[in-house]
């Protein structure tokens, strides 16, 4: 990341400095009407961004944190240099462009003075002015970056590439898997386990496409990707998800679909020799398998504890291929948790995975741990897991969506 360009004058630093309390205090506010405001200047810009994350008030959360960081940090953005890259993945796998830069900045300044009002003083809006194109100046050079790197890889591509759905299999009754494969017939680009992909839904009766990245859930170095998506259902006030139900429902084999290159910093260690822990829950299960079927074939000495949290087995996928790896690799062992088995169930442990039957089968803290499902579970396991005293260099997750604090 070039924080060389970085040539804001003290003045300026001071003030962006100055409006940390006001950001602390009103950030979701701010982003809140800016993400009104953008909508409703760019409503192109929608397919954007997911339509559910916004209801729940993630996005916007997110993106207040995001900004608090760099008002912060203004005079040493390279301290944030890993949130830059994460977002910045996120971003080359949806294909922003530096186009869209001037668009956020300038929505995103209107929403700062309407909602700070009076606060918001000519400085501070000029030093803020100032301020975001700088951080805009580094996260578009970070992300040429990136889109240089895909597009020169083996196999690569930016933007949008067509795949064909060559096999669709039902894991559970709420996981599909869909097997992808290039309509071009070229070659595709290799990943690393624990890596992504965004998919662009084209659905007939919306008024966009819709773009939303799932995780890759087997081991790399096939001729396919394989996604796992779950059906998200309507639930109370929550509706249907848009694009699971549209994969699920209306996409068969031989339906085409434009996906991006694999991307993310989610990934697995090939270099780390100690035992590895993957723990999920629900579809969080897919990143968990890329490494899973990735370790045995890369590191196949490498002790592995695989341990997997559902409803009941209707709602687990995957189960017969974890456990054909396990009757097949002594190395490998699996657990199944169910907070609500049904008669015929076979699993390890009923309820949820607490910290005291976790450090029954965990033999060491010295460990590699990876971690992903739903946010309550994954604040959960980041709790077990500090108990247990596992470092927190040594200790991994992804969550699906906007980034989360889970370590409060």
């Amino acid at each position: 990341m070039a924080t060389e360009t970085l040539t804001l004058d003290q003045k300026t630093i001071d003030t962006v400095k100055a409006t940390v309390p006001a950001l602390q205090e009103h950030g979701t506010k701010i982003t809140k009407h800016f993400y009104k405001t953008m909508f409703k200047n760019h409503p192109e810009l929608k397919n954007i961004f997911n339509q559910t994350n916004q209801r729940k008030g993630d996005q916007q959360k997110a993106l207040a944190n995001t900004v608090l960081a760099a008002a912060m940090y203004i005079d040493n953005l390279g301290a944030i240099l890993p949130v830059v890259k994460q977002i910045g993945e996120k971003h080359r796998s949806l294909n922003i462009k530096p186009e869209h830069y001037p668009i956020v900045g300038e929505n995103l300044l209107i929403a700062i003075k309407e909602v700070l009002g009076d606060a918001a003083t000519d400085d501070i809006m000029t030093a803020w002015e100032k301020a975001y194109g700088v951080i805009a100046d580094v996260f578009i050079s970070t992300e040429k970056e990136m889109y240089e790197e895909v597009a020169n890889k083996k196999g690569g591509w930016v933007d949008y590439r067509d795949f064909k759905v060559v096999e669709k299999v039902k894991e559970s009754d709420v996981i599909t898997s869909f097997y992808l494969q290039p309509v071009d017939g070229g070659e595709i680009a290799t990943f690393l386990p624990g890596q992504y992909i965004t998919v662009k839904a084209e659905i007939e009766d919306q008024p966009y496409n819709h773009l939303r990245q799932y995780s890759l859930s087997c081991a790399p170095g096939q001729n396919y990707y394989r996604i796992s998506v779950k059906r998200e259902d309507a639930i109370g006030d929550n509706p249907a998800g848009i694009v699971s139900n549209f994969l699920h429902k209306r996409l068969e084999e031989g339906s085409v679909l434009p996906i991006s290159a694999p991307g993310g910093d989610f990934v697995l260690d090939l270099e780390d020799n100690r035992p590895l822990v993957l723990i999920s829950g629900g579809v969080g299960l897919t990143p968990m398998m890329s490494m899973l079927e990735t370790v045995i074939k890369e590191q196949p000495e490498r002790e592995v504890y695989y341990i997997h949290a559902a409803k009941n087995g209707k709602f687990h996928a995957m189960k017969a291929r974890v456990d054909e790896i396990t009757r097949n690799h002594s190395q490998v062992k699996s657990y199944t948790v169910y907070d609500n088995p049904v008669e015929g169930d076979q699993f390890d442990k009923e309820g949820y995975i607490d910290y005291e039957w976790l450090r029954t089968i965990l033999p060491t803290n010295d460990a590699a741990f990876y971690f992903c499902g739903p946010k309550g579970f994954m604040r959960a396991m980041y709790q077990n897991l500090t108990k247990f005293g596992a470092n927190e260099s040594d200790i991994h997750f992804e969550i699906f969506g906007p980034a989360d604090d889970i370590t409060n």
